[in-house]
């Protein structure tokens, strides 16, 4: 089995996990940029006679972005029980499909292993969601 079939056999479980997510994410992203796009900076940029791509990607979309890098994070637990599932119905050997297999084999030390795992996992993609606010909004500031 070659990396190209892999790959391929992969498109539909990454859509299954994706397509759960993403219209949660679409909406938060509107509903901030709607938010965003009202503020006074933006009127002023755009009286300034700053083009609206600009205005979008520097102004609006990195003010916008906050609250969405917030849920991605919040969403990375939930990518990882929907992987166990999504592992099952596909039969794609991952972690998921090895925790379900392990409980229901009763296999302690595994889960136990597992949730170690997936809870590390889950603190990294917060540290990293942290990081990013620094990133996006340069006003913040850890020290």
């Amino acid at each position: 089995m070659g990396f190209v079939d892999r790959l391929r056999h992969l498109i539909m479980p990454a859509v299954v996990l994706g397509i759960s997510s993403l219209a949660q994410l679409i909406r938060y992203t509107r509903s901030s940029m709607i938010g965003v796009l009202r503020e006074d900076y933006v009127r002023t940029a755009h009286a300034k006679g700053v083009p609206f791509r600009t205005v979008l990607s520097r102004h609006a979309l990195r003010n916008g972005l906050i609250p969405v890098v917030t849920v991605i994070g919040v969403l990375v637990p939930r990518l990882f029980s929907g992987a166990a599932i999504t592992e099952s119905v596909f039969s794609w050997p991952g972690l998921g499909r090895l925790a379900v297999d392990s409980a229901l084999q009763r296999d302690y030390p595994v889960i136990m292993a597992l949730t170690l795992v997936v809870s590390t996992l889950v603190i990294l993609a917060s540290l990293i969601v942290d990081l990013l606010y620094s990133v996006i909004d340069p006003r913040i500031r850890y020290g």
